[in-house]
């Protein structure tokens, strides 16, 4: 991977050697009174180049390459737009720009899915952008609390902090995921290694359809990227208090600011989050699924020189859960007795997670280079041994606490990316790059049967069956893509990856009594096995520009997940080590974006239709929680995406969003009970049907100044049938949520009251195909106290 990064840079520097004409750009913003604003952002989207404008409202940049370039101008309080400008070989450039205080009018909005700043409406696929003010007004602390904001978008997780996401009936359905997250531009490796907690973020964005030629392996469903906020010029800080009932409390703070201006820079930011749990354990009569989490965001930033900068980047997250897996043994149990579990073995599950990068950026005149080098860490395990059975007899219970080298992902990942110039000055512009991955799972997992284990079907009593694995995942892709523009009203997109991964894992069974120190023999003998995997994952798209804010377009593309091999298996009958093939999907999609009435109103639709073959079926084994997952389905989905966003009245924003897929197996075979079970014609699995959210904003001024502002919204969600099991028979019908908030804002400083699923509707929010049922959370309310200076 050195000398990889050596030839780079050697390249790089042989082509940046010769000398490149820049200018120095000066400009001013004011309002609509032709008063200067202070404190505004402009930046030249693709570039390390920003300045903020001082109390006269003038800003200026330096050694900026001749050319066209887009200028993304934002400040608080003033609609934020995107600007084109020229920038010519002649004397230093004076601009001016002027921002309007008139709230009825939508912001502009630029999103970095295509892995470039682009204007939202100009990306060819379904792709939502919510920005700081909507995770704020939507109170957005996890990341499943996506679900139905974004159209046709679900997740739910059992309580244990893994979430199982589904786009367009496209669903993660084993540790190697199908929709893709990604933190600050680095690829959340697994369902182990992201981190779930939103703090100190500044947008989100859904990419809603695959996204293979980009993102590659496991973005069949799309992706999830999430940027959070990184340090400038101009210093900031912030601290927010949330308390609400079941004990929650949640306090984070950050600052960023200039260590030497126009130069270094730097940003951190914390976070403790802790409630007392929602569930009641009868068995001692205690709360039962406590959670307590502490987490951070450190930025280091340094602009070498106007052509180079460098960020390093590290987040962390500490989770301690008193109740990992707070289930009801059915559906049924989950709604005549909600929120009671009544198990005699309760553990703490420890979950450390450790993400690092270092980002490399090159600007020039003649294309734009990153090198981003990322390392990733998880190691989840239980205090005591955790509960198997989840009933007050001694039975099963799960044991992982074999030490620290045990139980620990790590994720290597490296990524070289080229891009055509920031100044648009071809038909052309592409993008190609390479990336590198190598991941290590070791893990040991024993399944004790204690003195009742023979009610639960054992022939024997107080002896584990330890299983041991080690997984080896090695890999890279070879990626481009390129734009061309025909004329101006029609654009022509394609692009191709090559994805190679070669997969390792040793596999060894134990049987040890509790009278034995040590195991005494072997239940599978050492062995290994090995798998390679590739494919080419192509798009193409074509967009026709109707007018300047009117996108019609049109794209197919392939989505690929990778294959593996299976866990060690108590069942003789699911051997180790049985190599499952990749998943691929063909992708159909066209769509229509349009911004109407003075950017008052956007609207966008979209219709798709996708085919997966080889679908990859997992089988939960009990009582060791073992998926085996194999290729033996055939599915199709169908449906729409649409999306509403109007300032109707001034202060007043509507948002609706609705989607509706139909996701249908055409051939899926499942062994059951010792036979083949046909289940043609079933639902996919976490596929709500339909999924809707209506969302009001509304902000009225309290005095001339328009400094203290009185704010009220709400949200409510629509969330269609869906299955929870293959067979069909967990079944969640159509249900309503309902959340609002209401509060003062000043100009630093807010007070919100909130409340969440106020009807206290109760749901199913996952469920294990065995039947082990999670329940949404119940009716939360609470305050939140805000600053930022």
């Amino acid at each position: 991977m050195n000398k990889t990064f050596l030839f780079i840079f050697l390249i790089i520097s042989s082509l940046t050697s010769y000398t490149q004409s820049t200018v120095n750009i000066q400009g001013k913003i004011t309002d609509s009174k032709n008063k200067p604003v202070e404190g505004a952002t402009v930046h030249l989207l693709n570039t390390s180049i920003f300045s903020v404008t001082n109390v006269e409202g003038n800003f200026s940049m330096q050694n900026v390459y001749t050319g066209k370039y887009t200028a993304a101008i934002s400040a608080v309080g003033y609609t934020s737009v995107n600007e084109n400008i020229s920038v010519a070989k002649s004397d230093d450039r004076s601009l001016s720009f002027q921002l309007k205080e008139d709230i009825r009018q939508l912001d502009a909005v630029v999103v970095s899915g295509e892995k470039k700043e682009t204007d939202i409406q100009s990306v060819p696929f379904s792709i939502t952008a919510l920005s700081e003010k909507n995770i704020k007004d939507y109170r957005l602390w996890r990341a499943e609390e996506l679900t139905a904001i974004i159209p046709n978008l679900y997740s739910g997780g059992p309580g244990d902090g893994r979430n199982v996401t589904s786009v367009r009936g496209i669903v993660s359905t084993s540790y190697d995921p199908a929709v893709t997250t990604t933190i600050d531009g680095v690829n959340q490796f697994t369902l182990d290694t992201y981190i779930p907690q939103l703090f100190d973020v500044a947008s989100i964005e859904v990419l809603r359809g695959p996204q293979g030629t980009l993102y590659g392996r496991n973005a069949m469903g799309g992706v999830i990227n999430i940027i959070t906020k990184q340090p400038t010029n101009k210093t900031d800080a912030f601290a927010e208090i949330n308390v609400g009932n079941y004990g929650a409390q949640r306090y984070t703070t950050g600052v960023r600011t200039p260590l030497i201006k126009n130069k270094l820079f730097i940003g951190i930011a914390g976070l403790y989050d802790g409630f007392n749990g929602f569930y009641k354990n009868e068995y001692n009569n205690t709360n039962f699924d406590r959670q307590h989490s502490i987490g951070g965001n450190y930025y280091l930033k340094y602009l070498i020189n106007s052509k180079w900068n460098a960020t390093l980047n590290a987040k962390h997250l500490a989770a301690l859960n008193h109740g990992p897996f707070s289930l009801a043994s059915s559906k049924d149990d989950a709604f005549s007795n909600p929120f009671k579990v009544n198990q005699n073995a309760t553990s703490e599950m420890n979950d450390k997670t450790f993400n690092s990068s270092l980002s490399v950026n090159y600007t020039g005149q003649k294309f734009n280079f990153t090198s981003q080098s990322a390392y990733q860490s998880n190691r989840r395990f239980y205090e005591v041994p955790l509960d198997g059975d989840f009933s007050p007899i001694d039975g099963i219970t799960i044991v992982n606490n074999y030490g620290g080298e045990w139980n620990k992902v790590k994720v290597l990942t490296q990524e070289f990316k080229f891009t055509s110039p920031a100044s648009i000055n071809s038909k052309w512009q592409w993008l190609t790059g390479a990336y590198l991955f190598y991941q290590k799972s070791p893990n040991k997992q024993g399944t004790h049967f204690g003195k009742d284990a023979q009610l639960v079907g054992s022939p024997d009593i107080d002896y584990t069956i330890i299983n041991t694995s080690t997984v080896k995942n090695a890999g890279g892709a070879l990626f481009g893509q390129a734009t061309y523009s025909i004329s101006d009203k029609v654009d022509i997109k394609a692009g191709l990856r090559y994805d190679y991964q070669h997969s390792t894992e040793n596999v060894l069974g134990e049987y040890q009594p509790d009278a034995s120190p040590t195991p005494v023999f072997q239940t599978q003998p050492d062995t290994s096995g090995t798998a390679s995997y590739s494919a080419f994952s192509p798009m193409v798209s074509i967009a026709y520009h109707v007018e300047k804010n009117s996108n019609l377009y049109a794209t197919y593309s392939r989505g690929y997940r990778t294959g593996g091999l299976t866990q060690l298996s108590p069942d003789p009958s699911q051997p180790p080590l049985y190599a499952y093939k990749p998943e691929y999907s063909n992708n159909f999609e066209i769509g229509s974006k349009n911004l109407l009435f003075n950017n008052q109103l956007r609207f966008n639709v979209s219709v798709f239709y996708s085919i997966i073959t080889n679908a990859q079926v997992p089988t939960l084994v009990l009582p060791q929680a073992i998926t085996v997952t194999k290729n033996a389905g055939k599915l199709s989905s169908k449906g729409f995406d649409a999306e509403l966003n109007a300032t109707i009245l001034k202060g007043l924003e509507v948002v609706y969003n609705v989607g509706y897929t139909d996701a249908v197996y055409k051939s899926l075979k499942i062994p059951q009970n010792g036979q083949a079970a046909d289940l043609n014609g079933n639902h996919q699995v976490y596929t709500p049907d339909l999924t809707s959210m209506m969302a009001l904003q509304y902000s009225i001024p309290l005095n001339q100044s328009q400094s203290l502002k009185l704010l009220a919204g709400g949200e409510w969600f629509y969330l269609g049938r869906q299955y929870f099991d293959l067979a069909n028979n967990i079944r969640q019908s159509p249900y309503n949520l309902l959340n609002t908030r209401f509060g003062i804002a000043a100009k630093h400083f807010q007070i919100m009251f909130w409340g969440r699923n106020l009807t206290n509707r109760k749901y199913v929010a996952y469920a294990y195909d065995f039947g082990a049922t999670h329940l949404g959370n119940p009716k939360t309310y609470g305050i939140t106290l805000r600053t930022d200076l």
